[in-house]
């Protein structure tokens, strides 16, 4: 199914069964299909909502670079459209950083929450990674002074794309340039004030060998969140919610059973 929402088409889909409303929220780079496994453990006792969020599989782009509170903005309309709502969330990695908005801003909306690999807080700077930042900006810098040489203009686009091969994240490499706008709003906005302010019950699940959301930011957000408890997948990396899918929707069935 899809919906015309926030200037851009959404596709998504609702499966199962009961009175009781689950989201399923992918992270960055995924989509629907990534928390299938999870739908499939569900949809016997409940209705799931499953979404591509724009950008990503079967939905359209952004109409412009979107940040944290327009993706927030796009599913509250799609909630509202499909009358889900409250409903109680199962977030990956990018799909926690929009349920956090949600919960701060506007917390009638979800019940349960289970946050795996929750992307939100700004990684510790290092020594390493501050020596990379400022080698990366004099060498961009150094680009844009040739560009302003019209017959040069093209070998310095050229050596800036290689320069953010070298120096990007993986999934900001994987972007064309219109949609790397959008992720380095998203991935430059701090939510870090707005998880003392979530009321909902929230369960956090992370793999110990986790090196996109290390676990110090799982204990982190446990510590800010009023009602939060943290479980540890032992081995697991950022995707130990697949790694290790029978342990984790056994956990998740339990959790969101004792809301009912």
């Amino acid at each position: 199914m899809t919906e015309n929402l926030h200037g851009t088409r959404v596709s998504y889909e609702i499966q199962g069964e009961g009175t009781s409303r689950v989201i399923l929220l992918h992270g960055w780079g995924c989509d629907q299909n990534m928390m299938q496994p999870v739908a499939d453990a569900l949809k016997d006792d409940h209705q799931v909502l499953l979404v591509d969020f724009p950008g990503h599989g079967k939905s359209g782009r952004p109409p412009e670079p979107w940040g944290v509170p327009e993706y927030a903005e796009c599913l509250e309309e799609l909630l509202d459209r499909t009358g889900f709502t409250p409903c109680s969330v199962i977030a990956h990695s990018f799909g926690c950083r929009i349920a956090t908005w949600i919960a701060a801003n506007d917390p009638e909306r979800f019940d349960r929450m289970v946050f795996t690999g929750a992307a939100g807080i700004r990684p510790k700077p290092t020594e390493e990674s501050a020596k990379r930042s400022a080698e990366f900006k004099r060498l961009k810098g150094y680009c844009n002074q040739v560009k302003k040489i019209p017959f040069l203009k093209g070998t310095a686009e050229h050596w800036e794309e290689k320069l953010r091969q070298k120096y990007g994240s993986r999934d900001y490499n994987a972007l064309d340039e219109e949609m790397r706008r959008t992720f380095v709003k998203v991935i430059n906005q701090d939510l870090g004030d707005l998880y003392p302010r979530i009321r909902q019950s929230t369960l956090l699940i992370w793999g110990d060998a986790d090196t996109e959301t290390p676990l110090w930011m799982g204990r982190e957000m446990e510590k800010q969140i009023p009602d939060a408890g943290l479980v540890i997948l032992e081995g697991g990396t950022h995707f130990a919610y697949l790694e290790q899918i029978q342990r984790f929707n056994t956990i998740c069935k339990h959790f969101l059973k004792e809301d009912a």
